[in-house]
C-alpha cells in the first residue's frame, strides 16, 4: 500500500470545488493517499508529464477498474502495441487531414442550424441548448451513430462519464452507465449495414476489427468526445465573457479564439485526472508504491502549477500554454484532440460570437466535478 501523507477530502466539496485540496498536496509533498479514492494523488506537472509515459510502472490497462467494468475494453485502457494498434486503426477518422477536408464543414452546418433555432429566442443556457447540441451532432457524424439522436449522444456520455468517476459507489449511477452502454451497442448494430465514410464504426471494422472492440471504443469516444469540448464550449464563453478585455483581443486579431480554448482547458481541466494501476513496487518522489495500488494524475493539479505557470490561478489568454496537460501526455494524448480543437475554438466559439456579438451572461455560474469538471448551466441573453 502506498505509504504517502493522507489527505482526507470531503466528497461534495471536492466535487464542487477540488482546487483547495489540490493545491495542499501538491504544494505539501506533491503527493498523497486519499482514503475517500482509495487512491494516491500526484499533483506536481513535472511528475505527472515524466512519470504517466511510465506504462510498465503505471499500467491503463485495470481490469477491475470503473471504466472497464462499465464499458469495457477499449483502446484507453491498453498500453504498447495493443494501444498503438488502436490509435493507427482510428487515425483515419480523427487524423487533422480527416478534420479539415471531411469534419470541419459538417460541423459548421450543424452549428448553424443550432445559431439558426436558437436566434428568435434572445436566450439560453448554453450547455444545454447550444454546447450539448454542437458537440453531439459532431459525434454523431464522426462516430457514424445516425441511430442516436444529439440528445441521447450526451445523455449516454453523462451516463459514462458519471459511472467512470463513481468511485464512492452509487449503484443509481452504476445502473445508468450500463444502461448507456446497452443503448450505444443497440446503434452501432442498426448501423452496421450502412457504414458513413471516414466514420469512427467504418474505419474500425474495415481494418478488419471486430465489432465488440469498435464498439468499444466508439462508447469511449462518446464518452470523452461529448462532455469535455461540451464543457469546454461553455466554459470558454463564460471565461470570455468575465474577462471581456480578453474578448476584445480577440475581435481585435491581437490574439485567437484557440488562445481562449486552450487557456480554458489548462484553466479548467475538463479532464481533471487520469487513473493508472501500478504494476510492481517502487518508489516514485520519495513515496512507496505497492503492486496494485491506485494511482490518480491530477491534471487539474498540474495545469495550475506556479512551478510551471506564472499566476497559475489567472485565466491569461496570452499565455504559453505548450506545458498545459489538457489533453494528457505521452502515448495516451488524446485521440481525438484535432476533432476538439477545430469543433470548439474554428467552429463553435466564432460562429457563436459572430452570430450574437452582444451576448452576455445571465446569473452566476457553478462548476461541478474533479476527475470530469464543468459548469452546470451558462445562461446567457443576446
Amino acid at each position: 500500500m502506498s505509504n504517502a501523507p493522507v489527505h482526507n477530502i470531503d466528497v461534495p466539496a471536492f466535487a464542487a470545488d477540488p482546487y483547495a485540496d489540490l493545491t495542499t498536496i501538491r504544494e505539501g509533498t506533491g503527493a498523497a493517499f486519499v482514503p475517500q479514492l482509495n487512491a494516491t494523488l500526484f499533483c506536481r506537472r513535472e511528475t505527472i508529464h515524466r512519470e504517466e509515459k511510465r506504462v510498465d510502472l503505471f499500467s491503463s490497462r485495470q481490469p477491475e477498474g470503473l471504466m472497464v467494468k462499465l464499458m469495457g475494453e477499449n483502446m484507453l485502457r491498453k498500453d504498447g502495441e495493443e494501444h498503438a494498434s488502436d490509435r493507427k486503426i482510428t487515425f483515419p477518422s480523427y487524423s487533422p487531414r480527416t478534420v479539415r477536408d471531411h469534419w470541419s464543414e459538417r460541423f459548421r452546418a450543424k452549428t448553424q442550424e443550432a445559431l439558426d433555432a436558437l436566434a428568435p429566442q434572445g436566450g439560453c443556457c448554453l450547455v444545454r441548448d447550444f454546447a450539448m447540441r454542437v458537440c453531439g451532432e459532431a459525434l454523431r457524424d464522426v462516430t457514424g451513430l445516425y441511430d442516436l439522436s444529439w440528445q441521447e449522444v450526451d445523455a449516454t456520455s453523462q451516463a459514462m462519464i458519471d459511472g467512470v468517476a463513481n468511485y464512492h459507489g452509487d449503484p443509481a449511477l452504476e445502473s445508468k452507465a450500463l444502461a448507456a452502454v446497452a443503448r450505444i451497442n443497440q446503434a452501432v448494430e442498426r448501423q452496421l449495414d450502412d457504414l458513413p465514410e471516414y466514420s469512427l464504426l467504418k474505419v474500425q471494422l474495415d481494418s478488419g476489427m471486430d465489432v465488440g472492440p469498435a464498439a468499444g471504443n466508439i462508447r469511449l469516444a462518446i464518452s470523452g468526445g461529448q462532455n469535455e469540448p461540451r464543457d469546454a464550449i461553455a466554459g470558454a464563453v463564460w471565461a470570455l465573457l468575465t474577462h471581456p478585455e480578453q474578448l476584445q483581443m480577440i475581435r481585435d486579431g491581437q490574439a485567437t479564439w484557440k488562445d481562449a480554448f486552450e487557456e480554458f482547458n489548462r484553466w479548467q481541466s475538463p479532464v481533471g485526472m487520469v487513473p493508472r494501476g501500478v504494476t510492481r513496487d517502487e518508489e516514485v518522489e520519495g513515496v512507496q508504491l505497492s503492486k496494485g495500488d491506485r494511482v490518480f494524475f491530477m491534471y487539474s493539479a498540474a495545469n495550475r502549477d506556479p512551478r510551471v505557470f506564472d499566476a497559475p490561478v489567472v485565466f491569461d489568454i496570452t499565455r504559453n500554454n505548450s506545458p498545459s496537460l489538457a489533453f494528457g501526455a505521452g502515448p495516451h494524448f488524446c485521440a481525438g484532440a484535432a476533432v476538439s480543437r477545430e469543433l470548439v475554438s474554428q467552429v463553435a466559439l466564432p460562429m457563436l460570437f459572430e452570430r450574437f456579438p452582444n451576448i452576455r451572461l445571465e446569473g452566476d455560474v457553478r462548476f461541478h466535478g474533479w476527475a470530469f469538471r464543468g459548469p452546470v448551466e451558462v445562461k446567457v441573453r443576446w
